[in-house]
């Protein structure tokens, strides 16, 4: 496994408001004990409801957050020693329920999906947000969850392992669509195809790619599986080959899949499930890139919106978002198996986590 510094700060996004029944009360800024690796509450920035999911920029001088039930996008300075956060500005973002948010690999862009569309955002010199450069709004029938499916609805904007193209899937049309980025105007470009379609009423949520093959991981939340697909980077296509379920066939109970991830190795798959409140693993094949189930870890918690590693993946981070609670195991790289440390760190409504180390990266 590579090294990377041992991060010293940990912002966590959370839902805040009664109409999600929630209890976070903004952007919570833990230090980390560089001994212990103890969470200790410095501050919590809550200047705009609802900051469910946050990214850091490359030089970890800023921060960025996307919104539930709203229709802005918050941009913050990071102090290097404190870790505080201080909020520089926000924009509207043409649409009324951001789900995930990222930058770009040149540090000059924030995409955002941003339900109905997804939308980009120039980035200017002092951190803050200029309004956005473009907006699109994808085009199709809605799915048969209409309850979850009356129009598009992007969850995941993501950049492909090259840096040229955004991968977005749509929950509400069933749908994964793929665009160039251009990054000298700051524009999305469709891709020829635009989109590949998903299982009706599958509603993919989030991709995973793998580090060191042509091949992508989709996160299904209503049907609960995974699709392993083969990624073309030189035309932007996904070409699906394999399903698996994220729950054992024993489990008869209600369930839906949220997140997804890979090792660095690109041994191993995680998702997490939001009923069966587990992580599922897998094994993936060298060759043909297709997974094996190998069990699942039981969260100790309700919920698990969010799971996310430190920065040198020693650890997993499953944010229980029903349970107040954030949950960390161990990853043996070996087996791909997870044992939990005993470590649960108390938060309200918790739904992100991104970490950065003490000092920043120069600007």
């Amino acid at each position: 496994m590579p090294k990377h510094p041992r991060p010293s700060f940990a912002y966590v996004g959370a839902f805040t408001t009664v109409k999600r029944k929630a209890h976070g009360k903004g952007i919570a800024v833990f230090r980390i004990d560089a001994g212990s690796g103890a969470w200790t509450l410095v501050d919590t920035c809550d200047a705009i409801p609802n900051p469910h999911y946050v990214c850091l920029d490359h030089t970890q001088r800023f921060l960025y957050s996307a919104h539930g039930d709203s229709s802005e996008v918050g941009a913050y300075a990071i102090d290097a020693e404190s870790g505080k956060l201080t909020f520089l500005n926000k924009q509207q973002t043409g649409g009324n329920n951001s789900s995930t948010i990222t930058i770009d690999p040149s540090n000059r862009y924030v995409v955002i999906s941003n339900g109905p569309g997804v939308a980009v955002f120039p980035v200017n010199a002092d951190g803050s947000l200029a309004p956005h450069s473009d907006l699109v709004i994808p085009e199709g029938k809605p799915g048969p969850f209409h309850e979850h499916q009356h129009g598009p609805h992007p969850h995941q904007a993501i950049f492909d392992l090259t840096g040229r193209f955004v991968v977005v899937p749509d929950k509400g049309l069933d749908r994964i669509f793929v665009f160039r980025f251009d990054d000298e105007r700051g524009r999305l470009v469709p891709c020829d195809p635009p989109f590949v379609k998903c299982r009706y009423g599958a509603i993919p949520r989030h991709v995973a790619f793998h580090p060191g093959a042509p091949y992508a991981y989709v996160v299904n939340e209503q049907d609960s599986t995974v699709n392993t697909y083969h990624w073309d980077t030189g035309r932007g296509t996904l070409t699906p080959f394999q399903r698996v379920p994220t729950t054992p066939s024993s489990y008869v109970g209600d369930n839906t899949a949220a997140e997804i991830a890979i090792t660095p190795s690109g041994k191993f798959v995680y998702a997490s499930n939001r009923g069966h409140d587990s992580l599922a693993i897998y094994a993936v094949d060298p060759n043909t890139a297709e997974l094996t189930s190998i069990g699942w870890e039981s969260v100790q918690g309700k919920k698990p919106r969010f799971f996310g590693p430190d920065p040198d993946w020693s650890h997993l981070y499953a944010a229980n978002e029903d349970s107040n609670t954030i949950v960390v195991f161990r990853v043996d790289h070996a087996s791909g198996k997870l044992t939990p440390t005993g470590q649960v760190v108390e938060t309200g409504s918790p739904s992100c986590i991104v970490f950065r180390t003490k000092q920043p990266a120069p600007g």
